[in-house]
């Protein structure tokens, strides 16, 4: 049995390692579980018995593929109750993560995979992150980071790469979700801030919001 502690740290591992193909650090993982490194390396061993992941002294860890689909299991079943809330009992896209942190850790595959059902077999999060399916497969997708656009060049917002409150707050305020249009008109060298226009209207966004919009080209 993989404990809620446990279940945390592998979902922190597994989304370090999609960034970096390397052995995920004792350090970085520690800074993400909010902990000390000590902490982090106790329960690294307590996972490296359990089979759940491979640890070298001084180098780093990765998922054993026990690991990896302990991992993604917790996320497919986190992604799944945040289109369930936002979609079911209409929660708005900033509030869901916090909620699914708890659900997340429903042991019941039958409830997961009814869930699934009940919800059509979504594919995606209310923040645009793809939903593995029942086997553990994540599927792959092609984004961009708003930064990258060029200018009087269009494109459509398909996620964030923050998705905490704040900043989801921050774009519906300026009306941007999921499936928005987004004309890049200018970027600026000094500081990367960029015009954009959205529905005829335009302003200027700061560095900070284009590097974490993920968009496709329109």
């Amino acid at each position: 049995m993989v404990t809620f502690s446990e279940e945390n740290y592998l979902k922190a591992i597994y989304h370090l390692a999609m960034r970096n193909d390397a052995l995920v650090s004792t350090n970085g993982i520690a800074k993400k579980m909010h902990t000390k490194a000590s902490s982090a390396t106790d329960m690294i061993k307590k996972l490296s018995e359990k089979g759940l992941v491979n640890y070298q002294k001084y180098k780093g860890v990765h998922l054993t593929e026990k690991g990896r689909l302990a991992a993604v299991s917790v996320i497919r079943k986190h992604r799944l109750w945040e289109v369930f809330l936002v979609k079911k009992l209409n929660f708005s896209w900033d509030e869901v993560h916090e909620v699914a942190e708890q659900l997340e850790h429903i042991k019941s595959e039958k409830l997961t995979q009814q869930l699934d059902v009940f919800l059509e077999y979504p594919t995606k999060d209310p923040h645009g992150d793809p939903i593995p399916d029942c086997d553990g497969n994540m599927p792959s997708t092609q984004k961009l980071l708003l930064s990258k656009i060029e200018p009087n060049n269009s494109c459509i917002c398909i996620g964030v790469k923050d998705s905490t409150s704040n900043f989801l707050q921050y774009l519906d305020k300026h009306n941007i979700a999921l499936g928005t249009k987004i004309t890049v008109i200018s970027k600026e060298a000094f500081d990367e801030s960029m015009t954009i226009k959205i529905n005829k209207k335009q302003w200027v966004i700061s560095k900070e919001v284009t590097h974490n919009l993920f968009v496709k080209i329109n």
